[in-house]
């Protein structure tokens, strides 16, 4: 007999050798129709399995991140058979459960495009009408790649000659279709009920650009076709949203093949509300005593080997030249920190100059792979709200909280507040080479990161493997419409490269000491910022924030002259103001108006022009009616200067 203690701290006894899901029968015929795999002692594993000792189980439902996997990871399956059945000299890759859905990698004989999803999708719907028990075994290594071989199955054998020697190597059966996979699965092919495939991609076998090109096939799954079609209806919706299409449609960016990829033009509209961020942010960090530099784009790559950045971000930058063949050799740089060290370097500093806060609107460049590109989000030049702080050991936790005040400050005031979540990135103890600093040292910075994360009461997750190569962070993560994550803004502590740089200053006891360092971002980077407004408000940008404010439209030639003063007197008032002197309709005007999502139209006539009066409409509260103009200006002017969303 094994005990088997239940999540709510229960516990049963049952013989060894029972599955997981005899287990679950003999708790409800319930629970075991809508499990859909479990946690054994923190593992996922499948219903099929027969735990062998004590152990804690806890049976995962869709409601569990597990459960979705186990079904998703199914589904994907369920996709390969499908796949081998239409086509069956297509070589299998991988194929996970991802976030929302489930991929396959191919590589066809004859490509196939989207038209064939439909075909590939109707055979999997039969795959899951037939109900295909799934059953796992393993197999020796040599037999097992003796299989994949017969199978003509190379992407797999090269799979198997990774894994280390004594790695179990299991496979899943489904009928007629076998795979080389760790699991879990469900059941059946029958446990499925709902499944959608979306669309193709391009993806380099292993992520590597120098291997083939395979078909990726993208799809999604849920348990009721309700939700699924609730899915794909909150799809089309972020479609709509999706500031790759809203950012280009109403003329904020573009970006031209033959100046490349990541490197969009930031028209007019873009241009301008990146100005006036940068604008807000800079004059924002001056009131909290930060100092402004400005330092070069480029520099040779004696500085990135003092950082670190050559050893440990080289494959990240751009470099110039070769250091083989030339006598210097330059990089764009990927971040500004060591040239922002040297305004503190630039005289003796003493315990009472701290803190010293350096902040910069930095323009930086990253050699992103190309498949990671997408609109503002992810590009490979940008500009950055970038700031650095020398403080002593004492000031550590009171700047690290101003970092993130100011953070919060940002947010709440652009709107972006209520989407964002925290994580605590540290370092992974077990890939040690790709940090700098002891493991001792490594310890001790993350317990007082976490310490003073704690003490600000920041609802926060923690990740491994996520610290920059000389520090902790706190990143805060944001989603873009179609639900992938990014960050936004990071705050970094720094116990390394104030050593490396010789960043002293003469602490009271009359000693040379070094000071923490803390990276940080206000507001990020201006183009993401950008897009995840442009997503948030599906292109109505706050009127503060608005490329244009008001768009005066006279209702014939007639009165041009009347809106031409209408339009002086805004723009003395600093209002970004347009005037629409085209020979149209006043209908379509207004229409166009719409669509490009101006805050505020003023309407002017025979009408408005004896009585010295304008017509608004409002794109969201409509028609306002007649008003004086300096009624209409004392409004606009309080709404601006309030922020209002």
């Amino acid at each position: 007999m094994i005990k088997v203690t239940l999540k709510d701290g229960s516990s049963k006894e049952f013989e060894n050798g029972t599955t997981l899901l005899a287990m679950a029968k003999s708790i409800s015929e319930g629970l075991a129709r809508v499990c859909l795999a479990a946690e054994v002692d923190g593992k996922v594993q499948d219903l099929r399995t027969t735990p062998e000792q004590d152990c804690t189980v806890n049976f995962l439902t869709w409601e569990d991140e597990g459960g979705k996997e186990a079904y998703r990871h199914t589904a994907s399956h369920v996709l390969a058979q499908a796949v081998k059945r239409l086509y069956p000299k297509t070589r299998l890759a991988i194929g996970p459960a991802i976030e929302n859905g489930f991929y396959y990698d191919f590589d066809f004989e004859t490509p196939v495009s989207a038209a064939d999803l439909e075909k590939i999708e109707t055979e999997m719907k039969k795959i899951i009408k037939e109900d295909i028990p799934i059953e796992r075994f393993t197999l020796p290594r040599e037999q097992a790649m003796a299989a994949v071989e017969e199978a003509g199955e190379s992407y797999k054998a090269e799979l198997i000659a990774d894994l280390p020697e004594d790695a179990e190597i299991s496979f899943y059966r489904q009928g007629d279709f076998t795979d080389l996979c760790a699991g879990p699965h469900l059941m059946s092919t029958g446990k499925l009920k709902a499944v959608k495939l979306q669309y193709t991609a391009g993806a380099y076998w292993r992520g590597n650009e120098k291997n083939k090109m395979l078909t990726r096939i993208y799809g999604t799954a849920f348990p009721k076709k309700s939700e699924l079609d609730a899915y794909l209806e909150q799809l089309e919706e972020a479609k709509k949203r999706d500031h790759n299409k809203l950012g280009r449609e109403l003329g904020y960016f573009k970006t031209v093949d033959y100046i490349g990829q990541g490197l969009p033009i930031m028209l007019p509209k873009g241009a301008r509300v990146l100005q006036i961020l940068q604008r807000f942010v800079e004059d924002e960090e001056q009131k909290r005593g930060y100092l402004l530099t400005k330092t070069p784009f480029m520099a040779k790559s004696d500085l990135y080997k003092i950082s670190g950045h050559w050893d440990h971000y080289r494959e990240g930058m751009f470099i110039l030249g070769d250091e083989e063949k030339d006598k210097e050799v330059f990089a764009l740089r990927p971040m500004t920190c060591p040239f922002q060290f040297q305004a503190y370097l630039a005289e003796m500093r003493s315990y009472r100059d701290l803190p010293l806060r350096y902040n910069e609107t930095s323009t930086l460049f990253r050699n992103e792979d190309s498949g990671e590109m997408h609109g503002l989000i992810r590009v490979r030049q940008f500009t950055i709200s970038e700031g650095h702080l020398a403080c002593r050991p004492d000031q550590l936790e009171e700047e690290f909280r101003g970092c993130v005040d100011l953070a919060n400050f940002m947010l709440k005031t652009v709107g972006l507040d209520e989407d964002v979540t925290y994580r605590f990135s540290k370092w992974d103890e077990n890939n040690k080479e790709k940090y700098i600093g002891t493991a001792e040292e490594w310890e001790q910075v993350q317990d007082r990161m976490r310490s003073i994360l704690d003490h600000m009461g920041i609802d926060y997750t923690e990740a491994d493997g996520e610290a920059a190569f000389y520090g902790p962070k706190l990143d805060i993560q944001i989603r873009n419409v179609f639900g992938k994550e990014d960050t936004l803004i990071t705050v970094q502590i720094d116990f390394q490269l104030a050593e490396r740089f010789g960043m002293e200053y003469i602490d009271t006891d009359g000693q040379k000491k070094y000071p923490y360092v803390i990276h940080r971002t206000s507001i990020g980077c201006y183009e993401r910022t950008l897009a995840l407004l442009l997503e948030k408000y599906a292109g109505a940008l706050p009127t503060w924030l608005a490329p244009t404010q008001v768009k005066i439209l006279p209702i014939s030639e007639h009165y041009f002259d009347y809106a031409k003063k209408i339009e002086s007197a805004l723009m003395e008032k600093g209002i970004r103001t347009e005037l629409d002197s085209r020979n149209e309709k006043i209908g379509y005007k207004i229409r166009e108006a719409q669509l490009e999502k101006v805050p505020y139209m003023l309407v002017v006539g025979e009408k408005e022009q004896t009585d010295h009066t304008v017509a608004v409409r409002s794109r969201k509260d409509g028609d306002k009616g007649v008003m004086q103009l300096d009624e209409f200006l004392a409004e606009i002017l309080a709404e601006i200067e309030s922020k209002a969303k």
